[in-house]
Order: C-alpha cells, then structure tokens, then sequence
C-alpha cells in the first residue's frame, strides 16, 4: 500500500519548454475512488476530488510505483 498523506499535496510546478508539469499526491480515502477508475481522470472528475487548479490542466499519467500520485500537465502558450 503506497504512503498516503492525510490531505492533497501539490508539487512545485515545473517545465520543460513545451509544457507545465505537477504531481498531485492525495489521501488513502481519494486513492481508493480513483483506483476502481481505472483510467485518466478528466477535468471534471479530478475537479470532483478537490483537486484545485487553473482551466487546462490534464490527467496525462500516473505515477506508477505509487499510483496515488496523479501527473498533470498544461501546455504552455
């Protein structure tokens, strides 16, 4: 079972040109929800969470060895 802690924890931002990056590591209650997902999780359904941040982030990918950590992305303009 991955280390959860008891609230959502935002990453520094950062970039590589091409996009903004953030990791967001939730709490074992919101793990448990998205792991029978499944899948990427949209705008709409992260927002669900109580996940905060600006219009256009994306769900690109989670990381595997703790999957309790959502990756998002943002395209720089």
């Amino acid at each position: 079972m991955p280390r959860c802690p008891t609230d959502i924890v935002y990453s520094e931002k950062y970039t590589d040109g091409e996009f903004e990056y953030r990791h967001v590591i939730l709490p074992h209650e919101l793990y448990k929800k998205i792991s029978k997902i499944g899948r990427l999780l949209t705008e709409q359904e992260w927002r669900g969470l109580g996940i905060k941040g600006s219009p256009g982030w994306i769900h690109y990918d989670y990381y595997k060895p703790e999957p309790h950590i959502l990756m998002l992305r943002k395209k720089i303009n």
